[in-house]
Order: C-alpha cells, then sequence, then structure tokens
C-alpha cells in the first residue's frame, strides 16, 4: 500500500525569506537547453546533468540513446534527469549502497536543489521511497510544483545558494556535505583514498647534497678500508646473542 507523502515543514524561517543576493560567484548558474544553439552547448548540458545525478559520469554510465533523443527534442532535460535518476548506474552504485534516509536526502538535494526541511521531510520521502521506490519518489519530485516553478522543462537542477540577511556566505555544496557513500560503506571501500595526481616536486642538486654530519657520507669511505679480521677473538663474532649480555633488573632486586 502506498502512503501520501506526510506533512513536514520548514526548520527555519531563512526558506520562506528571497534570496538577498548581489551580483557574486555565488549566484547558481542557470543551465537550459533552450539556450543551447549549437552542439557544443547541448554536450554542455548533458555533462551538467550527468554531474549532477552521478557526481562524475564515466564513459561506461553514459547513455547514448538517450543523449541522441536529448539533441533531438524527443525528450526534455527532466525527462532526461528522470531516466539518470532510474538507470542501472544509479541503482548499482549508489541506491544499494546506501540508506533510504540518505537516498532521500540525496535526490531532494540534486532534484530541488536545495537540503531537506529537517528530519521531517526526510522521514516523509522515505516513506514515499519504501513504498513506492525509487520511480515513485522520482516521479513526485520532478512532477512537483516546486521543481516545474524552480526549473521548468529545460533546465538542469542546479544548487540554489541562497544568501539571506543573517549569512555572511552562501550555503556549502552538495557534493561535500553529503558524500556519496555512507560511513560504513566508505569503510568497506577503503575510503578515503589520497590520490596525487600532480607532479614530483624535483629539488635542485644543492639541496641534495649533506653539509656533514651524516654517517651516510662516509659509507664509502668504511668499504674502502681493508678489512681487520681476528680481531677480539671470539668475542666479536657477529652471531653473539647480545641480548643475554644486557643487564636485568626486577623489581625489588
Amino acid at each position: 500500500m502506498a502512503l501520501p507523502l506526510l506533512k513536514y515543514a520548514p526548520t527555519t524561517q531563512n526558506s520562506r525569506v528571497a534570496p538577498l543576493r548581489v551580483g557574486s560567484d555565488e549566484d547558481p548558474k542557470a543551465i537550459s537547453l533552450d539556450k543551447a544553439i549549437n552542439r557544443e552547448d547541448q554536450n554542455f548540458v548533458i555533462e551538467s546533468a550527468y554531474r549532477q545525478i552521478f557526481f562524475h559520469a564515466f564513459k561506461v554510465d553514459r547513455d547514448r540513446t538517450l543523449e541522441c533523443q536529448l539533441r533531438d527534442g524527443q525528450i526534455t532535460v527532466r525527462d532526461f534527469i528522470r531516466s539518470l535518476c532510474l538507470s542501472d548506474t544509479f541503482t548499482r552504485s549508489f541506491y544499494n549502497l546506501n540508506s533510504n534516509y540518505k537516498v532521500a536526502r540525496h535526490l531532494v538535494e540534486k532534484l530541488l536543489g536545495r537540503p531537506v526541511f529537517g528530519k521531517g521531510e526526510e522521514i516523509a520521502w522515505s516513506a514515499v521511497l519504501m513504498t513506492r521506490g525509487v520511480k515513485g519518489m522520482v516521479d513526485d519530485i520532478l512532477d512537483s510544483e516546486e521543481y516545474l516553478n524552480a526549473f521548468g522543462y529545460d533546465t538542469v537542477p542546479y544548487h540554489r545558494n541562497r544568501v539571506v540577511g543573517s549569512r555572511t556566505v552562501g550555503e556549502t555544496p552538495f557534493n561535500l556535505t553529503s558524500p556519496r557513500y555512507d560511513a560504513y560503506y566508505r569503510s568497506i571501500l577503503g575510503f578515503p583514498q589520497i590520490v596525487y595526481t600532480g607532479t614530483a616536486k624535483a629539488f635542485p642538486a644543492r639541496a641534495q647534497k649533506r653539509r656533514g654530519g651524516y654517517p651516510e657520507d662516509y659509507l664509502d669511505w668504511a668499504r674502502s678500508m681493508p678489512a681487520m679480521r681476528g680481531v677480539g677473538g671470539a668475542s666479536g663474532s657477529t652471531s653473539g646473542d647480545y641480548l643475554a649480555k644486557v643487564p636485568y633488573r626486577s623489581i625489588g632486586r
């Protein structure tokens, strides 16, 4: 039995206030297909849609059929977004590796471009996800009045960064506040991993030259000295048990 969407309310009055902006780099960048005038612009719209849903789309994750349909005008950007959320890639690499609460929070952030209104909205959408699956939740969000008013049919959803009078800066992007995997699966997959993709810094020759005081500097000289055999007798054997000669002191002695 499908449950209706539970009632929830914003956790702060800032959600009801129109954003206060003075042109800056924090302004949201709307990417719309109806403004694409050539193939390069269309590719930019498609790449933005992949980044919005998948964080990053590898070659194997791309759906060339959907891309062609979008370029030819057979489907809208909203239909393209719906197909990405219902794709095998999303199910395999995100839905199967997170809880219903995390998936519900992720879909709200990615499709509506805002954080959830507290735990209440998170629970409400997770109930829809539990009873009707990902398709039911995605359809409800994409058909909602909030989505259509914010993005319509041809605009890629984006982070609607809010700057209001009570804040000095905007909101942190969702890819930083909501990691792709929960802590449980991050530990299984071995995350976080530090991968350095830059070039190694080359030190000048003068920095590699030591200025004395290092035994390694005299290693070649020591090896060139003639071997001194028989000095010290059996006590100089390297096979001796040195640990047995270490003084031992116990408590009370």
